[in-house]
């Protein structure tokens, strides 16, 4: 069973929704990056402080910030036998860099689940969101910006890990039960 997994898609794919689900079925934390910034912004940590304008803007983090993120998030115990990252990386120097943090503390990923959703579907998921959660990272304009920096700079990484063999790509627009049962084969593989 993979327990270092990581999950990767674009916005609105259901990477956050499946991640819970594989924390609480395997017993590994999921680590959500948006989560964490999410809460450091509602805590008004000076982290929350500086990365707010960053999130509202549809821009990415920088990659000093984020790294230092998950790298202080997954030196914690309950990260120790396992972790499904999300949310990370998003570009390819922080899937380098990733790669050398997981190496230096020996939990080399063993899984990348990709969640394959066209841009439609992730937009029309996004706005729901919006409305049921009053997200303002999912306006409209934000959501534009944020798929077009997806395709420009997190899809090179998907095809990283698909050359490095580790990747298993999902058809993210079924149910949420048919993309758990995907998830499944994929982590006993």
């Amino acid at each position: 069973m993979a327990t270092n997994v990581l999950v990767l898609g674009p916005q609105g794919s259901g990477k956050g929704t499946q991640a819970k689900r594989i924390s609480a079925a395997y017993g590994v934390p999921h680590v959500s990056t948006g989560d964490m910034f999410r809460a450091a912004i509602a805590d008004g940590t000076e982290l929350g402080r500086q990365v707010q304008p960053i999130l509202a803007s549809g821009e990415l983090v920088p990659d000093e910030l984020t790294v230092a993120l998950i790298r202080e998030r997954l030196s914690q115990p309950d990260a120790e036998e396992g972790f499904v990252l999300d949310g990370f990386p998003r570009n390819l120097v922080q899937a380098e860099e990733l790669d050398v943090m997981l190496e230096e503390i020996g939990r080399p990923l063993d899984c990348v689940l990709f969640f394959d959703l066209d841009d439609e579907t992730a937009t029309r998921r996004l706005l729901g969101r919006a409305a049921d959660e009053n997200r303002p990272d999912d306006a409209p304009e934000v959501i534009a910006r944020r798929l077009a920096i997806y395709h420009e700079q997190t899809e090179p990484v998907v095809e990283r890990y698909r050359e490095a063999g580790v990747l298993f790509a999902l058809r993210a627009g079924g149910s949420v039960d048919d993309v758990f049962a995907e998830i499944e084969s994929a982590l006993v593989a």
